[in-house]
């Protein structure tokens, strides 16, 4: 079985740890992991061990009794679950509003958004439940209207929650914006959403991979599958070191898929560059100077998403969309831009150092909404990916959620969705389609400049 990436191998290279900010400040990593070593059997198999492996591990063994694995390529943590932006929030699809009411109706469009909200929680439920310390921060989650031009779309947005998704948002001016921690040359007022707040990714996804192992969940990570047997009506998935048969298995990759793990889904998902710069940490006078005291997470309104924190050390964390190949020689280009966009947006820190750059793949989806369900032809396989880069909140929901799924129970709170169990559709250009991203952005880039 191959294991191509539509990216540069450099995006895929599990033998280097990611040199993110989060890495260094997130403590020793968990004990009790290693990789596969000789012919084991399970029920369920996961493949992937990010925020949606983990999740389903952990409660298939906690709440429902099953004996469960986690197929990891890399250490554990190393993929986007360990280096996103850490925004637990609502969103996860790129679906517009009137497509989502053409394509389900208004009752499941709530019904989505519903599911959303039970995600955030669930972030904070299970650091409740597990002891998980994340270093929480913020007050739900700002989108900055980054031209005058896009406080109308913000108001448009306000309405939309008013009369069909239920959520709880409030419009700011850019007054209102300024008092409440937040200025700039690119912040022309604001809409505040409720739902979420701030965390650590990388401790949050360590203190779910200790709850899984304290559980029973056996993680082998440095454990690529690199090939797939049926066999007898179970499968057999076969890693450098063994072999695992399961009867089950949930396929959890979600922008390190590839399209040569399972037919059903190749060419339905698109794995996109997203990268982060940090500066080093800011005193009280240069914060005041700038304007920006609030800890609560922020997006702007450019349909190529920047996304932005002032992190609890007073670092300023700067994370955007953009770059369609992920070399070395493209991402060190990459960085360079983005230490410039700090001073054209916050000009009072132009000249701040960054000390940590560092991207990875989130995962679209043709659908352009998540994806969670079981093959047609293939009933043991499951599989739960494509959040559109706010994985944080969705992925561990998804892992719940697929979890009672695959065992025949009840989903807890509103169930899945119809958005989400839409059957995957297939992305023009096949292995070439990472293209489409070129025109993508280049669409995106003069959009964001009227």
């Amino acid at each position: 079985m191959t294991q191509g990436s539509l990216y540069h191998p450099a995006t895929a290279d599990t033998a280097h740890t990611v040199p993110s900010y989060w890495e260094a400040t997130a403590g020793p990593p968990p004990e009790g992991c290693a990789p596969l070593a000789g012919d084991e059997t399970c029920d369920i198999a996961v493949i992937g061990g990010g925020y949606t492996g983990l999740s389903a591990a952990l409660h298939l063994a906690r709440d429902l009794g099953v004996d469960v694995r986690v197929l990891e390529a890399g250490r554990i943590g190393w993929g986007a679950s360990g280096r996103n932006g850490g925004f637990n929030c609502v969103g996860a699809a790129k679906l517009s509003g009137a497509a989502m009411l053409k394509r389900v109706g208004r009752d499941e469009v709530r019904r989505y958004y519903a599911a959303q909200v039970e995600a955030t929680e669930l972030v904070a439920q299970l650091s409740r439940d597990e002891g998980i310390d994340f270093d929480r921060q913020g007050d739900g989650v700002i989108s900055v209207a980054h031209k005058p031009s896009r406080v109308r779309e913000l108001e448009e947005e306000a309405r939309w929650d008013r009369e069909v998704t239920g959520l709880t948002s409030t419009l700011w001016s850019r007054d209102e914006l300024r008092e409440r921690g937040h200025a700039g040359p690119e912040a022309h007022g604001a809409l505040h959403h409720a739902a979420g707040f701030g965390l650590h990714p990388l401790k949050y996804h360590r203190g779910l991979t200790r709850a899984a192992l304290a559980r029973g969940v056996r993680i082998h990570d440095r454990s690529r599958v690199t090939g797939w047997v049926r066999e007898g009506g179970g499968h057999r998935l076969v890693t450098s070191g063994g072999s695992l048969r399961a009867k089950r298995v949930l396929i959890a990759t979600n922008g390190y898929t590839t399209d040569a793990l399972h037919p059903y889904l190749a060419g339905t998902f698109l794995p996109a560059l997203s990268n982060i710069v940090t500066t080093r940490p800011l005193t009280a006078a240069e914060q005041a100077a700038q304007g920006w005291t609030t800890g609560t997470p922020l997006s702007d309104s450019r349909n190529l998403l920047f996304y932005f924190r002032l992190l609890a050390d007073g670092r300023l964390l700067l994370g955007a969309r953009g770059g369609t190949w992920g070399s070395p020689e493209a991402s060190a280009r990459y960085r360079r831009w983005l230490e410039g966009r700090i001073g054209i947006a916050y000009p009072a820190w132009r000249d701040v150092e960054t000390t940590h750059f560092w991207s990875g793949l989130v995962c679209l989806s043709a659908n352009l909404t998540p994806m969670l369900g079981q093959v047609p032809d293939d009933p043991g396989v499951w599989y739960a990916l494509a959040y559109h880069g706010n994985g944080v909140a969705s992925a561990g929901w998804a892992g719940r959620a697929i979890a009672h799924a695959m065992t025949g129970g009840p989903v807890p709170g509103v169930g899945i969705p119809a958005l989400m169990a839409t059957p995957p559709t297939r992305f023009p250009l096949g292995r070439w389609r990472r293209w489409l991203l070129k025109a993508a952005y280049l669409k995106f880039m003069v959009q964001d400049l009227l």
